[in-house]
C-alpha cells in the first residue's frame, strides 16, 4: 500500500510541477504580448516626434506672447498684495491669539526640520 500511494502523491505532483510550467509559459506569452505592444507605442511616439516638436514650439511661443510687460507687472502687483495680506494676518493672529501663533510656527517648524532631514 505504501508503494501505491507514493506513486499516487509522485504523480500528482507531477500533474502540479506540469500546471506550473504550463501558467509559466502563459505568463511569458503574455508578457511577449505586452513588451510587443510597448515597442509599438515607443515606435508611434519616436515617429511622432516632429509632430511633438511642432505642438511644443507653437504652445512655447503662444507663451512668450502672453507673458509680456504687462501680464509680469500684474503678477508682481498681484503678490504684493498677497503678501501685504499674509503679513497682516499674521499680525492679527500674534495680537488676538499668540499661543496659537506660536504654537503653529513651532509644528511648521518642526515638520520643516524633519523634511529638510530626507
Amino acid at each position: 500500500m505504501s508503494t501505491a500511494s507514493t506513486a499516487s502523491r509522485e504523480g500528482s505532483e507531477q500533474a502540479r510541477a506540469s500546471a506550473s510550467a504550463e501558467d509559466l509559459q502563459k505568463d511569458l506569452q503574455a508578457l511577449r504580448g505586452d513588451l510587443r505592444r510597448l515597442a509599438e507605442q515607443v515606435a508611434g511616439i519616436v515617429a511622432g516626434s516632429a509632430a511633438w516638436q511642432r505642438a511644443k514650439s507653437t504652445i512655447e511661443s503662444t507663451m512668450d506672447e502672453a507673458v509680456s510687460e504687462d501680464f509680469r507687472r500684474e503678477a508682481a502687483k498681484a503678490v504684493r498684495e498677497v503678501s501685504d495680506h499674509f503679513v497682516e494676518a499674521i499680525d492679527e493672529s500674534i495680537k488676538t491669539r499668540p499661543y496659537t501663533t506660536l504654537a503653529l510656527v513651532a509644528g511648521a517648524a518642526f515638520l520643516f526640520g524633519a523634511m529638510w532631514r530626507r
